[in-house]
């Protein structure tokens, strides 16, 4: 069978979707993500030593944040792809041959470390790729599907966790994930990448430079880097506490996936209809994130499983928001510094979610679930307004702040 060239690129562009999508799933579709706090309780471990493990889990992404984005620039991406979930292999292998705190605590290194690896280098990839074949335009979309098949994978996680728990223990859900995370790195070999490393005559440090200066010199390329951990920092950090959220409205135990359920629902239709958004100006973005904001709000306040409808929604809108927000960031970076910038960004992130925790813990102490969630929706709608007022550059350089669109693709 003949192809026409006109073909050519849109079948490559199908291999890397495929190639994507199955990676997207893979990454999340692990077992233990539902149960791995039942292992440390299991194991005797106290909340407090609990909470320092997120925390040094927290603390390694972002010491490795800025410099494995520097890296993915400066060698392959694609290897940075197969080795992250190398790492988080051995991390769960880890937890479950050996379970006690000084394991843990490795693993969770190893964990944060693979994560890393992966944090940037995956949406540079991706971008660089699509612009290769000319359909960087499709970005919005494909990452946007990605996003959905991991939150797939997570739902289906947590539908088989507790089959697989009661059959084999802890064991069988850690061998399962290990084999995933394998069969993650071996998706991760079938990325194509036809970009040239930049490492060689100036190392890892060139490209590192060289993103940090695009940032200092384009204030559009600034705003870009705050806005994502403005929209994804908050609700990633509250995904951690929805079950006690869910719990607290007065469901039976046996309920509460169900509930997740629902609420992740709504998180991957967000995914899904991220694209239909790329359109939205600063003040569409900004309502998205306001209507959100509010429906977190209410829904949490409302103490009942029917408010959890407005959190799922909620989700959702902020689903689509940390879309756009990656999209708006990858049209204003200049090739060369592209997952060094992405990393910076996930750096801003990882330490606002930090925050969150704990700014969380306080508010949880003094009242209740609903009442913390309810409290972090208001960034969200400070967020909101900030975009709204903050004024265009006078020196005439391109600000995407202010009644703009979103910029044709390729910038």
């Amino acid at each position: 069978m003949t192809f026409t060239p006109a073909r050519v690129p849109d079948l490559r562009v199908r291999r890397l979707t495929g190639t994507l999508y199955g990676y997207a799933f893979l990454e999340d579709f692990v077992l233990l993500y539902p149960v791995y706090v039942l292992l440390f309780s299991d194991t005797g471990l106290a909340v407090w030593q609990i909470s320092s493990l997120f925390a040094l889990w927290s603390l390694t992404t972002v010491l490795l944040e800025v410099p494995s984005g520097a890296w993915a620039d400066a060698v392959s991406r694609r290897l940075l792809l197969w080795l992250g979930p190398l790492l988080t292999a051995a991390g769960f292998a880890l937890w479950v041959l050996w379970p006690s705190y000084g394991a843990f605590a490795l693993g969770f290194v190893l964990w944060g470390t693979g994560g890393a690896l992966a944090s940037g280098a995956l949406e540079a990839l991706v971008y660089d790729e699509l612009e290769h074949l000319g359909a960087a335009d499709r970005y919005a979309r494909v990452m946007g599907r990605a996003r959905a098949a991991g939150l797939v994978a997570v739902m289906a996680a947590m539908g088989l966790a507790g089959p697989v728990l009661a059959l084999g223990g802890h064991t069988a859900v850690g061998a399962a994930s290990v084999l995933v995370c394998l069969a993650t790195a071996a998706v991760a070999a079938r990325f194509p990448e036809h970009r040239t490393p930049e490492a060689g005559r100036e190392g890892w440090t060139a490209p590192l430079r060289a993103g940090l200066a695009q940032a200092r010199a384009d204030r559009s390329v600034r705003g870009a880097l705050l806005l994502v951990p403005a929209v994804g920092a908050v609700w990633g950090a509250l995904d951690e506490y929805t079950p006690l959220l869910v719990r607290e409205t007065g469901v039976a135990d046996a309920a509460v996936p169900y509930l997740l359920l629902l609420i992740w629902t709504g998180a991957t239709a967000g995914s899904l209809l991220a694209e239909r958004g790329e359109g939205l100006g600063v003040r569409g973005l900004a309502a998205l994130l306001a209507g959100a904001g509010l429906a977190l709000a209410a829904g949490a306040a409302a103490g009942s499983p029917a408010g959890l409808l407005l959190v799922a929604v909620a989700f959702g809108g902020f689903q689509a928001a940390t879309v756009l927000a990656d999209v708006r960031l990858q049209r204003r970076i200049e090739d060369s510094g592209r997952a060094t910038l992405t990393s910076v960004a996930g750096l801003g992130t990882e330490v606002a979610t930090i925050t969150v925790f704990g700014g969380y813990a306080l508010v949880a102490a003094h009242g209740d679930h609903g009442t913390a969630f309810t409290v972090f929706a208001l960034p969200y709608l400070l967020t909101a307004v900030l975009l709204v007022l903050v004024r265009p550059s006078r020196s005439g350089r391109r600000v995407p702040w202010r009644g703009r669109r979103f910029p044709p693709a390729g910038r």
